[in-house]
């Protein structure tokens, strides 16, 4: 594990925290899941939506599918999973100008979740939104839309726990790559309709359908 150590330390370094892009129209999410998540190795599926930012329109979708053979490790995702999104990524026909990624970036033990990994790898703007807290410590927020608190370690802010509807658990937003903080959270906010952006909402129920189907 130590090799797999340096290898994300080293990716935090490339990490890029401010906004580094023209423009922001299409915003992608990218999700995956496994045929059996405890079996190893196993089948799985990613999947990317691409939606329109102004009327957050579905203009684009590609689900690809593979063998996942890497195990389950806390705080080694991306190892895991990948390998298969970089293949989703190299066969899109259309890329968007954000990622939303269903993961952590750097709100990471190491400073590279798997969103600030494939923002590295592939030189895209990259968001980690996650359902869950991996790192940091952070306050509830208060309960309205909008509402949010930084996640912080040893006094550096890594990320947020962000209310996206009323009342309703938190998301936790951070920086992939080549983007703001401040800009990742109001981008979340204008992509949010329920609790999990739609970009990412709409890549997990597509492979639930794929997942479905003969």
């Amino acid at each position: 594990m130590e090799k797999l150590k340096r290898i994300q330390e080293d990716c935090a370094k490339k990490v890029v925290q401010r906004d580094d892009f023209d423009r922001l129209e299409l915003v992608g999410g990218i999700d995956l899941t496994f045929e059996n998540v405890k079996q190893n190795p196993t089948r799985a599926w990613a999947s990317l939506v691409v939606v329109r930012l102004v009327d957050l329109r579905v203009v684009y979708q590609k689900v690809v599918e593979g063998l996942v053979d890497f195990p389950y490790v806390p705080t080694f995702l991306a190892f895991r999973e990948l390998p298969l999104i970089l293949k989703l990524y190299q066969e899109a026909e259309l890329k968007p100008d954000v990622f939303f990624v269903d993961g952590q970036g750097v709100a990471h033990p190491r400073g590279c979740g798997i969103a600030s990994h494939f923002g590295v790898e592939t030189n895209s703007v990259s968001v980690g939104v996650a359902k869950t807290r991996l790192f940091g410590y952070y306050k509830e927020p208060e309960g309205k839309r909008g509402s949010y608190s930084y996640l912080t370690y040893k006094g550096a802010v890594v990320g947020v726990a962000l209310r996206t509807k009323d009342y309703s658990e938190p998301v936790f937003v951070s920086v992939g790559h080549r983007i703001s903080l401040k800009t990742a959270i109001e981008l979340v906010l204008k992509t949010s309709l329920y609790r999990v952006p739609e970009p990412t909402r709409l890549a997990h129920n597509l492979l639930q359908r794929v997942r479905k189907s003969p």
